[in-house]
């Protein structure tokens, strides 16, 4: 990680680190590193996203870029907008799951992917040495306000086949996805059912959509007798899915069952995903015809490999997916027209997750200040050595060790002052043991760092 740059963009505490005058150093230093162009920015719904918006357009508009402003937008439109107004970058405000006191600042590529690590540095190099691009008064960027969600949907429906119409429960978290995620579902001729739609930087529930912030959810769903639920986190980048009977669908299993419609749908290909995915995937995976590649945490390192392995999917354990036959940024919207889909094809999700293997999975969250994670990461190294008896070790991002019927995995947070354990074992028991185990060594690391 960089001075400013984590695993996902810059990511902070707003008027802490995360300031307006950050966000004009990083438009002036994008404006410079362009040198020419546009450049399309998209905001979330956080109190703070305006302010800094306005801010980093100011430091493009500095350099001579032109900027299209397409105002509250889940990330997938602005990397849309990007590839639709054929524009050379686009710029997400946004902290995505994180709590609202947080903002951030995500930059994308012409074609979609997020900028890499090496783009960002570059950036961060011309942020430190202040040397930008300054615009004559009459070189100044123009700004333009666009709003490209009908353009979305109607590309979306040209894509998505449903022979019938569904109840569909859509819970957007009070985040920008509440601009198109229940319009979309409308718009495939679903009778749609809206939860937290009222776009606010004032959170009803957590924004990651996981099995706990979407219990509301799981309730409408049951009550309703609805087919599917549907939820985002705050950027609409990630995807959340309840079942028909009123149940959360773990992201491992909703990761298999996702992987097995594309290879369904496009035939046999690889599948992208992430060293902190389980054995389930791979099981799943392989009886269709399917082959599945690790790669580091990221929607970035999740991108490449897709792009590097020429595969048919990509996504994480999070409920993040990036579908390239769409685009190459991660999409929680479209990806919940495709669950949709998935359903019409094949059945009730109840019964689709039946078919995929399960195994027990636990995380867990360590504090660890961001200044001592690269020491502390030392210390588990070497005491994973020495502690555990393992088959396998893979240490691309982190570190995951590997038996026949278990895996840890052992990483510092890229967002946050945290050290993350994920784990899964065949066994409750074996699964309870390792976490013990894993625990214990990452506070002694964490104290000893």
């Amino acid at each position: 990680m960089g001075r400013y740059f984590g695993t996902s963009g810059i990511r902070e505490v707003v008027n802490e680190k995360l300031t307006p005058e950050l966000a004009l150093r990083v438009g002036r230093a994008l404006g410079t590193f362009l040198g020419d162009g546009k450049v399309v920015v998209g905001m979330d719904t956080r109190t703070s996203s305006e302010m800094l918006k306005n801010a980093l357009i100011s430091g493009l508009l500095s350099t001579g870029i032109d900027v299209i402003d397409i105002g509250i937008a889940p990330t997938p439109l602005t990397g849309f907008a990007i590839k639709l107004y054929e524009a050379d970058a686009g710029v997400t405000i946004t902290a995505s799951h994180n709590p609202p006191e947080y903002n951030g600042i995500k930059v994308w590529q012409s074609n979609g992917m997020a900028y890499t690590s090496d783009m960002e540095n570059e950036l961060e190099k011309i942020m430190e040495s202040g040397a930008f691009k300054k615009a004559g008064w009459n070189e100044i960027g123009r700004l333009s306000h666009v709003n490209p969600r009908e353009e979305y949907i109607r590309k979306v429906l040209n894509m998505i086949e449903l022979e019938d119409s569904y109840t569909v429960v859509v819970d957007t978290g009070n985040g920008a996805g509440s601009l198109v995620s229940p319009y979309l579902q409308r718009e495939l001729g679903n009778k749609v059912i809206s939860l937290n739609a009222h776009p606010s930087g004032y959170f009803v529930r957590e924004l990651e959509p996981n099995e706990k912030s979407l219990e509301w959810l799981a309730r409408t769903v049951k009550v309703t007798k609805a087919d599917v639920g549907i939820a985002h986190d705050g950027d609409a980048d990630r995807i959340g899915v309840v079942d028909d009977r009123g149940n959360f669908v773990e992201y491992e299993t909703m990761l298999s069952l996702i992987s097995g419609y594309m290879l369904r749908k496009f035939g046999k290909g690889k599948i992208i995903t992430t060293v902190d995915a389980g054995f389930a995937l791979d099981d799943y995976v392989e009886s269709l015809g399917g082959e599945v590649i690790r790669v580091k945490v990221g929607d970035v390192a999740v991108a490449e490999g897709i792009v590097r392995e020429d595969a048919i999917f990509g996504g994480e354990p999070s409920g993040t997916w990036i579908i390239p036959q769409w685009n190459l940024t991660p999409d929680g919207i479209f990806a919940g027209a495709l669950v949709v889909e998935m359903i019409d094809k094949l059945g009730p999700l109840s019964e689709l997750v039946r078919e995929v293997p399960r195994y027990v999975t636990k995380r867990a969250k360590l504090p660890c200040p961001n200044e001592k994670k690269g020491k502390a990461m030392k210390i588990i190294k070497r005491e994973v050595l020495e502690s555990f008896e393992y088959e396998r070790l893979i240490d691309i991002d982190g570190l995951r060790i590997e038996n026949s019927d278990w895996w840890v995995l052992f990483r510092p947070s890229g967002t946050e002052p945290i050290m993350r354990i994920t784990l899964e074992a065949h066994t409750r028991e074996k699964a309870e043991e390792l976490m013990d185990k894993a625990k214990k060594l990452v506070e002694k690391a964490i104290k000893q760092a």
